[in-house]
């Protein structure tokens, strides 16, 4: 079982994801993170793939790729700091990032290094369901390997179902129209958006992303989904000074409300 399915039947509610960019704040930090991250109860890890050209994220993920790249971070060098990983960490893990770096690394190619690394799944938001369908479905079924798919407040009800019906793990519920970043609460139109979704019954669980940092946002977050995605309000947190592992530990508590 895909360790996505087995965390969702597990785990009903308060499921907590973060994001963070590999190779973000130094080129060898990445593994460290991740396992820190599962020490402090955080249920799922969304790896960041560095990428020139993030149009759809904030300043603070974008200054975090920038970062990363100049660290020397790429695809090659992600795989191979990942290649032990599953001798220490049991929580999934994701690969996050736009689709370009995945086609210059060969979509196959790039499922077999998922597979070898113990990757569970990936998010592309510039990978729509239909070109997955045509051109990628059948190579990540055969890793077992799922792609996560995003849906936002303009996602019609029609669109939000056929994503529901062709997506396997959960569905990442965007909370706000515009990119990434932290937010200080959620306004009316979300609240009608995350009121509405809640109609649909959907099938997959559904995790909510963009804006979530604090606890007060992550428990309202969860009264309409099965979790919340942190991501900017986290990867500001690496730039801090002092020791890292203590910085996470008092952010992931500071979430949790602890």
């Amino acid at each position: 079982m895909n360790r996505i399915d087995r965390l969702f039947n597990s785990k009903k509610k308060n499921i907590l994801s973060i994001y963070f960019t590999a190779g973000h704040p130094t080129l060898n930090s990445t593994v460290e993170i991740i396992k820190t991250l599962e020490k402090e109860g955080v249920d799922l890890v969304e790896i960041g793939i560095p990428f020139s050209d993030p149009v759809a994220d904030g300043p603070v993920i974008q200054k975090s790729s920038q970062k990363a790249l100049e660290n020397g971070m790429n695809l090659k060098i992600l795989f191979n700091q990942l290649s032990e990983i599953r001798k220490e960490v049991n929580i999934p893990l994701i690969l996050m990032g736009y689709f370009n770096p995945v086609l210059q690394y060969g979509i196959e190619a790039f499922c077999a290094s998922c597979s070898n690394t113990g990757i569970d799944g990936t998010i592309l938001p510039d990978l729509p369901l239909e070109m997955y369908e045509e051109h990628c479905k059948q190579i990540f079924e055969k890793y077992n390997l799922y792609n996560i798919f995003l849906a936002t407040p303009q996602t019609s009800d029609e669109r939000y179902r056929r994503l529901d019906s062709g997506s396997r793990g959960f569905l990442y519920m965007v909370a706000a129209s515009s990119i990434t970043g932290a937010r200080a609460g959620f306004e009316d139109y979300q609240q009608k958006y995350f009121d509405r979704i809640l109609t649909l019954n959907l099938k997959l669980p559904r995790l909510i992303g963009f804006g979530i940092s604090s606890h007060e946002t992550f428990k309202h977050a969860c009264d309409y989904s099965s979790g919340a995605i942190i991501g900017s309000a986290f990867v500001q947190i690496l730039e801090k000074e002092a020791d890292i592992n203590q910085n996470i530990r008092e952010f992931i508590h500071f979430i949790k409300g602890k």
